[in-house]
């Protein structure tokens, strides 16, 4: 590991962490995190990578979403449940329709660090520091909220403690049973087309289900039908935050982030002599690393002997944020680079981060015409290179908001401000990501279908 520990990254630099001023309180809710349990366990991160060796390989798809940036405020069970039913909705149509097994990773449950362009922002005249996620600051254009403050870090620990117990409670507790398919539908989607299609969709799962019963395969005899997995991931920013919950495993020897399952660089912090790289390379847990138009092939090869030495395969995810008008462009450059190596990666894209723009209205907003492009992009490549398109990596919400433009209900800039709630990025609602997810499970038919 060439003498990795959990701090070396404190001798690397490092970009967007908070400007805390009090050292001697950061040092204690350090040293308070580090001795509360783990949120998760180095034997479920290790099945996770089992399922994205699988994802690699091309047996399986991966489904990664949530929230941009979670709320202190918006905390509640309904909003967990809700999201949780969009991603079960995705799944189910990716898995039926698309015929593919779906690994399935929630950016839940410690999303809440948001790297910014600007290290301040100005208001009628007024400069203060940026909102950098309830984790470090508040949302309030205040000089008071926008300090950052320690005590954050343990909110944001205990809130995504409690997330994940719920997650967990849903996923095993039989509400991700087959038989209710029909129930994960939300109101407002149910009256679009997309939940016309969904709910056609879910007729035709309920005939295989009764054909299975009929065969003596039900709930009870096969529990695949009737619980489902669910793993989390968040961009590991705060890195005080993440070696904190970094433990040693006791059957391996090797360290564990224990913050989620997944982590990911973002692709402001992805630079191959930085802190976040530093730190990251000495976990086990499967990694992703966001590649946008500025990346080249070469640092993208630097990254992946850093990060994944002995080429293994479910390790690392590499996740495009290109563009709409950038992908096709940009992104078989990286895809040649990394198959002439023979580098075991899962290719997944992010639709949402490079199609960020201002609406007329004033709002910062993605158009859902856009994020369907660069996602056909994506795939587009891919077939063309004859490389595996593995995954989705996307901004969502259960929520009935109006934060992109489009879609089947035609969200105008004049509607944004209906139900604009996001603090930080916008984000796809239900309806939204249903056409996502029925846009994928149609490319994924076709391309077993030509293969």
């Amino acid at each position: 590991m060439n003498n990795w520990t959990p701090d070396s990254w404190r001798n690397f630099p490092i970009l967007q962490q908070p400007n805390y001023t009090d050292a001697a309180a950061v040092a204690r809710v350090e040293q308070q995190l580090g001795n509360l349990p783990p949120l998760v366990f180095a034997g479920e991160a290790r099945a996770l990578k089992r399922q994205l060796a699988d994802v690699t390989q091309g047996k399986a798809f991966l489904l990664q979403g949530g929230d941009c940036a979670e709320s202190f405020a918006e905390f509640n069970a309904g909003n967990i449940r809700d999201t949780f039913k969009v991603l079960l909705q995705m799944a189910v149509v990716l898995t039926f329709a698309g015929s593919c097994p779906v690994v399935k990773v929630g950016r839940m449950a410690g999303q809440f660090a948001k790297p910014r362009s600007a290290d301040t922002e100005t208001v009628d005249g007024i400069t203060l520091p940026s909102y950098r996620g309830d984790i470090i600051n508040d949302l309030d254009f205040t000089e008071t909220a926008r300090v950052p403050n320690p005590e954050k870090l343990v909110q944001a620990y205990n809130q995504s403690a409690a997330t994940l117990n719920l997650l967990r409670a849903f996923a095993q507790g039989g509400f991700a049973d087959l038989n209710k398919v029909h129930q994960w539908n939300l109101d407002f989607v149910g009256n679009s087309p997309l939940g016309e299609r969904y709910e056609n969709l879910a007729a035709q799962i309920d005939k295989s289900l009764s054909f299975m019963q009929a065969c003596g395969i039900t709930s009870q005899t096969a529990p695949q039908l009737h619980e489902t997995s669910l793993y989390t991931s968040h961009e590991a920013l705060l890195l005080n935050f993440e070696q904190a919950l970094t433990r040693q495993d006791s059957i391996t020897g090797d360290w564990y982030d224990c913050s989620a399952h997944m982590l990911w660089i973002g692709d402001r912090t992805r630079q191959v002599d930085g802190a976040h790289v530093e730190f990251l390379r000495g976990v086990k847990n499967p990694l992703g690393f966001k590649a946008g138009p500025t990346m080249q092939a070469d640092d993208l090869l630097r990254l992946l002997d850093i990060l994944n030495p002995e080429n293994e395969a479910g390790r690392i995810n590499i996740i495009a944020r290109m563009g709409a008008d950038n992908v096709t462009e940009h992104l078989p450059a990286l895809v040649r680079a990394v198959q002439a190596e023979g580098r075991e990666v899962l290719w997944s894209s992010d639709p949402m981060h490079g199609n960020t723009v201002k609406s007329s209205t004033g709002y910062k907003t993605r158009m859902v015409d856009d994020v369907l492009r660069e996602m056909k992009g994506f795939f587009d490549v891919h077939a063309a290179e004859g490389t595996y398109a593995g995954g989705v990596h996307f901004e969502m919400t259960g929520q009935n908001v109006t934060e992109c433009m489009g879609g089947a209900h035609d969200i105008s800039a004049e509607d944004l401000r209906n139900r604009y709630h996001t603090a930080c990025d916008p984000r796809l609602n239900a309806d939204q990501a249903l056409e996502l997810a029925f846009l994928i499970a149609d490319t994924l038919k076709d391309a077993r279908i030509n293969r």
